[in-house]
């Protein structure tokens, strides 16, 4: 049986009551909470950096599940890692040195993830795999929020936990993209550790609700 966790993306949340929602996903035990970092290059939208991140740190004891969805992510990493970041997800498609950019991260004692787009297929990850802490598999074109969910993303999930499993790789499988509590079930059934929502969370009247919801939808398929 799989402990599915759940990574709240805080970009989705009131960020003038960011204490208060530190406290209400400590409170409804949320393992780890998702920063969305983009720049304005690989992806169209803009969201914040280190700076906003640090403060937090001192208030939970989450994961911080950081995915940075931006070019030459070497150059920025570091800067992440100070910060708090517990993990540190980069894209496939903006790395070009991986080793390297694993290397750079497990160095600072951190774990490393590799996301891929909808677009990217999940064979390009095979030769790191093994070197992976976790793996993030876009379910929506990365940039935007409260996007539909793409079913076919499920392949991806699929291959890589077969592949996991089959060779006992230390890897997690996380999901980001349109997750809400009428599909996450289909997630965890594919195979996933981990999920990521936002709007189906911090677009609720009751964000707590809306996480005990989403964990309900799935756990008899854990």
């Amino acid at each position: 049986m799989r402990n599915v966790m759940i990574s709240p993306s805080i970009l989705d949340s009131d960020f003038s009551e960011i204490k208060a929602t530190i406290k209400m996903l400590n409170g409804v035990q949320a393992e780890f909470i998702h920063f969305d970092v983009m720049d304005g290059n690989f992806v169209p939208a803009i969201t914040f950096g280190p700076k906003i991140m640090k403060p937090l740190r001192p208030l939970t004891k989450a994961v911080f599940d950081t995915h940075l969805m931006i070019n030459n992510p070497d150059k920025y990493a570091d800067l992440f890692m100070d910060a708090g970041a517990d993990i540190v997800c980069v894209h496939q498609e903006a790395v070009r040195d991986m080793n390297a950019m694993i290397k750079q991260v497990r160095n600072r004692g951190k774990k490393i993830g590799v996301s891929i787009k909808p677009n990217t297929p999940s064979s390009v990850l095979y030769p790191y795999i093994e070197k992976l802490d976790l793996i993030l598999v876009m379910s929506v074109e990365p940039g935007f929020g409260g996007q539909k969910f793409m079913e076919p993303m499920l392949g991806k999930v699929r291959d890589f936990r077969a592949l996991i499993d089959k060779n006992k790789y230390n890897c997690l499988i996380e999901i980001d993209g349109g997750i809400n509590k009428t599909n996450a079930h289909l997630a965890v059934e594919a195979g996933v550790d981990a999920i990521v929502a936002g709007s189906a969370i911090f677009g609720s009247a009751d964000p707590a609700a809306a996480i005990r919801e989403l964990r309900a939808s799935f756990v008899k398929t854990c």
